[in-house]
């Protein structure tokens, strides 16, 4: 238990009780001790004590109470600018947990003037959510235990049109990221694998990444191909202009996908997989929990028409014996 043990301990021994083994002199009759302690040496050097070898400059700090987290100076938060801007206040002693805000904070000055920052760039909705993971350690909507979903609320839609809801746990990760708050980045990037959205929600979660993360970010990057490389075969017919448009705007979207695509297709070669073909009609799509697989949605069209191309191919290799060709044109003129 981590607060068993707070520096060394020294077993006691009485007064009257003598260690060692005992001889007599030969001048007298005082017994003397074959082994002195340490003590009794005047030795300040490792004792066999147990724990000895820990320093006792090690032992942990107190913990702080969030009673002394709420007795902090408060500081003023600026977020927007104009007549967008907002003003928040949170306990300094809660900021200073963001590495970002502990600089910020430390370059103010103790004279009295307003201790304040400003974050004109920064998404209201977003900076509200930081804020709650810092009180609370979570923020809304919390994930339910032992589920690929979040908790239900009447704000919320259960299928996500737009990409609002992807959107919103995108820019908490950024912000994460910025702040230097590791633990928030890792909470937001889970949430966005438990949002139900359709292709064009999708897109504007896509564009949103490529445009705002770093392009060696592949821990939420990654995800993003992986799940359009395996479904965009599907899902570009719900919105293949937006697709298009988004390839052209960010071509390492377009490659990371194709690079996606082609190692799936190595994949599926190596497994014999080649000539199967994936189909599926579902307006909304899951995405997946690691990002990295997908759930093919066969339903009963896609085999239908997979029977139906079987079915030309053979046609087309095995010729029935009255063939379908065009028979001659025959003149009706008679001979002369």
């Amino acid at each position: 238990m981590a607060d068993s043990f707070n520096g060394v301990i020294v077993e006691e021994t009485p007064a009257t009780q003598q260690t060692g083994d005992v001889e007599m002199t030969e001048e007298g009759d005082a017994p003397a001790t074959a082994t002195e302690t340490p003590a009794a040496a005047g030795s300040t050097e490792n004792a066999d004590l147990p724990f000895a070898e820990g320093d006792p400059d090690d032992t942990p700090a107190p913990r702080i109470t969030f009673l002394q987290y709420l007795s902090s100076p408060v500081v003023t938060l600026l977020i927007g600018s104009n007549d967008e801007e907002t003003i928040l206040t949170a306990h300094q002693g809660l900021l200073t947990q963001s590495p970002y805000f502990a600089d910020r904070i430390a370059e103010f000055a103790d004279d009295g003037s307003p201790r304040q920052i400003e974050l004109p760039n920064e998404d209201l909705d977003a900076m509200g959510c930081f804020l709650e993971f810092l009180y609370t350690g979570d923020y809304f909507p919390k994930k339910i235990a032992g589920q690929r979903s979040l908790e239900k609320d009447a704000s919320i839609p259960d299928v996500d049109y737009t990409g609002e809801q992807l959107l919103k746990h995108a820019k908490v990760y950024t912000l994460a990221e910025k702040f230097g708050l590791n633990n928030l980045k890792n909470l937001a990037s889970s949430k966005i694998h438990c949002v139900n959205s359709t292709a064009k929600g999708e897109i504007a979660y896509a564009r949103y990444v490529y445009e705002f993360t770093a392009k060696d970010d592949t821990s939420i990057r990654a995800p993003v191909a992986n799940f359009w490389a395996t479904r965009s075969h599907t899902l570009r017919a719900e919105a293949e202009d937006e697709f298009r448009n988004l390839c052209l705007e960010f071509p390492r979207f377009g490659y990371d996908v194709l690079s996606k695509f082609l190692v799936e297709m190595v994949w599926r070669e190596r497994d014999g997989m080649e000539g199967k073909r994936w189909y599926g009609g579902k307006e909304m799509v899951w995405r997946e929990r690691d990002g990295m697989e997908g759930n093919a949605n066969h339903d009963i069209s896609a085999r239908v028409l997979d029977e139906k191309l079987k079915r030309e191919r053979n046609e087309k290799m095995h010729p029935a014996a009255g063939s379908g060709r065009k028979r001659p044109r025959h003149s009706s003129a008679t001979n002369a």
